[in-house]
């Protein structure tokens, strides 16, 4: 049997389950997952290997209107994925507006890459509620293929994966195949510090934090990290430590735990907050945090 492989890139509004689903096919937690909109500031690679097959799997922030220099990179990581997309898999969910959806709809017309419509969170709605989604986007999207599903129920996952394999072209494997994503420890680290900050603040402050990875050393027993968390005024940063710098430790706990559990020993994690005024409009930081490629 030939050797199948390709990109398959998942794209969509925020919040409609995109990170829920990369994780679900790809088999692992590489996306962190909050309620919160764009929680995922990043394309995150997840790569699904078998004897015949690779499938490289895209997560990708969700499409906003940007405010912020930072959001119109995250627009750019998200739209990067039209262009080299062997399939895409256009995620909505049974709440979504369509009308909010004009500009990517204007987009996938124009692909000539086969389109998957999933439309997500069934297990939250009725029958009736589902089929006029799905009869709704037959009309707007009628050269792609719509298929219900839940992914954080995994239902009609096996059905995305057959389809996938299906359509995937002929192609040796691009990445080596004991390779489960593109990105470095270090990034995940960074993410999982990230995750716990969204869960554990309101308001602005979740979206004005940015992690930063500065030691990351590995031995047999332990895994020793330390981060430097970046905000944008003085106020936040007292804000993010808490009295007596009970928020920043409740935070660093569950980020500990949960690293733990990812890297699979034990981590002795160190945090510090520091201010990088106004970090979210400056090119120069940006490119540091790697929201620029090039």
């Amino acid at each position: 049997m030939p050797h199948k492989s390709g990109f398959v890139n998942i794209l969509g509004n925020p919040n409609v389950g995109k990170s829920t689903l990369m994780n679900a096919l790809s088999g692992v937690k590489l996306s962190i997952i909050t309620s919160k909109v764009q929680t995922t500031r990043h394309r995150i690679m997840g790569i699904v290997n078998g004897e015949n097959f690779q499938i490289v799997y895209s997560d990708t922030p969700g499409i906003m209107r940007p405010v912020y220099k930072m959001q119109e990179q995250m627009v750019k990581f998200a739209y990067s994925t039209l262009t080299d997309a062997d399939i895409i898999l256009y995620v909505t969910d049974i709440y979504e507006n369509i009308d909010l959806t004009q500009d990517i709809i204007a987009r996938l017309r124009k692909i000539q890459i086969p389109v998957l419509m999933l439309i997500n969170k069934i297990d939250l709605g009725t029958q009736e509620s589902v089929n006029q989604k799905i009869n709704a986007w037959s009309d707007i999207l009628p050269n792609a293929e719509i298929i219900p599903v839940s992914a954080l129920e995994k239902f009609n996952l096996d059905k995305i994966f057959d389809r996938i394999l299906s359509l995937l072209p002929e192609s040796p494997p691009y990445f080596p195949k004991d390779e489960i994503t593109d990105k470095s420890e270090r990034f995940f680290a960074s993410e999982i510090i990230r995750e716990k900050i969204l869960m554990n603040y309101q308001k602005e402050i979740p979206y004005s934090v940015e992690v930063e990875i500065i030691s990351f050393k590995e031995s047999d027993e332990l895994i020793r990290v330390s981060a430097n968390i970046y905000v944008e005024r003085e106020s936040q940063k007292g804000i993010i430590i808490g009295r007596q710098g009970q928020a920043l430790k409740k935070t660093g706990t569950m980020a500990r735990k949960d690293l733990e559990d990812f890297f699979g020993k034990k981590v002795f994690l160190e945090t510090l907050v520091k201010v990088k005024k106004d970090w979210r409009n400056n090119p120069r930081i940006l490119r540091q945090f790697g929201y620029f490629t090039n």
